[in-house]
């Protein structure tokens, strides 16, 4: 009988830690190969950690709502084989202390420290008042300077109010006005401590007072509701967006889409909707206009090669989510479709994996969906644009025919696509939409599968 340790996997990049949502299984339950045993959560996605061996769960070393660090054991696992815990220990090496996790946390702060795990220790994990402070949460604020005493008036949007690597970088910018207010004792680090300037600065939300009437309800948002609405805004305080739109008679599609769906499904399994059609499009006016298929670091652009399409899709819970076809200008209209489809539906029953959702260039949100003619996305960071399709209607429009022009019905579509002003400018921002919307008008109606 041999134990094999199990560590909390590394989610994806820049993510540190953890939430342990709940545990599948119990101490004594068997557990089969590749069966899960515990749900997690990070800032990116929740997911599952899989067993990599059989056998019988023999420890639990965190409970729910814990924070657990990447690399720590969660659990260990007794199996008949006695060879099968060797590779536990290897695995276990590089997060056997603490400094390699304070490194690459310190990135967060685009600076760097010399003594991370030293510096850390100073500010407790859990404060006199019950507050628990993360590793990268301590980081930052032995970084910058921040008390004790600053970071318990911080109102923390995390599980049971903690304080997330968002909210101390939103408390940043607006530090001098805070400790400005009256305090009970003197901040001595105050003077040393003054807000750096950021070039993107995130804004904290929620601080407007809202007076409650009779019957009112108090709902708190949802750890995903939080981090959409943290994300929005830090979205709009960083880009100064601009919205362009084109109306796109996509006639031709709808006509080929109705004649080819049924014999597409009989033939490949999937089902056929607008949205591969839309990506298809918008990867061609891409690879011709590729300026808008960059990232803004600072004053450095970031041209990406990879055009990977993020895809908003809307949960049953209400809340967002943008899945990432990666490599979409490498994928045919099957491999589009057969990707849009997978990923919209392990999105909506919780089942994407970290990677499927990070690494976009570029995203679509297809508002059409629930009967909106357009609308004014929002840039999904760091991305400089984003695309949103309207719903597609029948309308009167004026067409060119051999014998003059005439009016007859059509399928019409808005195309709103918004961008980064600091980067892309209203001549390529406006060319890009008009060219999305020349691919869709230009659809080859004898295209066969």
């Amino acid at each position: 009988m041999a134990k094999v340790e199990i560590l909390m996997p590394k989610m994806g990049e820049s993510v540190a830690e953890a939430t342990v949502i709940r545990w599948l299984k119990e101490v004594g339950d068997t557990i089969e190969l590749d069966e899960p045993i515990m749900e997690i959560a990070t800032d990116k996605v929740d997911s599952e950690i899989p067993s990599p061996v059989a056998g019988v769960l023999a420890e639990k070393c965190c409970q729910a709502d814990d924070v657990v660090q990447v690399g720590s054991p969660v659990a260990y696992i007794s199996t008949e084989s006695a060879v099968s815990s060797q590779p536990s220990a290897p695995s276990a090496a590089p997060v056997s202390n603490e400094k390699p996790q304070v490194v690459a946390e310190v990135a967060y702060t685009n600076g760097s420290s010399s003594n991370g795990a030293a510096e850390v220790a100073d500010i407790p994990k859990r404060s006199a008042s019950g507050k628990f402070y993360s590793p990268l949460v301590r980081t930052i604020a032995e970084k910058e300077g921040v008390s004790v005493q600053e970071l318990e008036s911080i109102s923390g949007s995390g599980r049971e109010g903690r304080v997330t690597k968002a909210d101390i970088l939103n408390f940043l910018p607006n530090r001098g006005a805070q400790i400005a207010a009256p305090k009970t004792a003197p901040q001595p680090s105050a003077p040393a401590a003054a807000p750096k300037v950021h070039s993107a600065p995130t804004a904290s939300i929620g601080h407007v007072t809202v007076p409650l009437m009779e019957g009112d309800e108090i709902v708190e948002m949802d750890r995903m509701r939080k981090l959409i609405a943290e994300h929005m805004v830090m979205s709009k305080h960083t880009s100064p967006h601009v919205t362009s739109y084109v109306e796109a008679d996509v006639t031709n599609i709808v006509m080929w889409r109705d004649r080819m769906k049924d014999a597409f499904f009989k033939k490949e399994g999937e089902k056929l909707t607008f949205t591969p059609i839309f990506i298809e499009c918008l990867v061609k006016a891409i690879k011709d206009m590729p300026g808008v298929n960059v990232s803004l670091d600072g004053h450095n652009i970031v041209k990406r090669k990879s055009i990977n399409m993020g895809m908003a899709t809307a949960l049953p819970s209400g809340n967002l989510i943008v899945p990432v076809i990666k490599n979409a200008d490498q994928l045919s209209l099957l491999g589009i479709t057969k990707a849009v489809n997978d990923l919209a539906e392990r999105a909506r029953t919780n089942k994407l994996k970290p990677e499927e959702i990070q690494g976009g260039t570029y995203t679509i949100t297809n508002v059409g969906t629930f009967g909106n003619v357009m609308g004014t996305p929002i840039i999904n960071q760091p991305q400089v644009a984003i695309m949103a399709v309207g719903a597609i209607r029948k309308k009167p429009a004026v067409i060119e025919t051999p014998t003059g022009d005439a009016i007859a019905i059509r399928h019409m579509m808005f195309l709103s696509h918004s961008y980064d002003h600091r980067i892309v400018d209203g001549a390529l921002g406006g060319s890009f939409v008009r060219r999305v919307a020349d691919y869709l008008e230009n659809w080859d109606i004898n295209r066969t599968i």
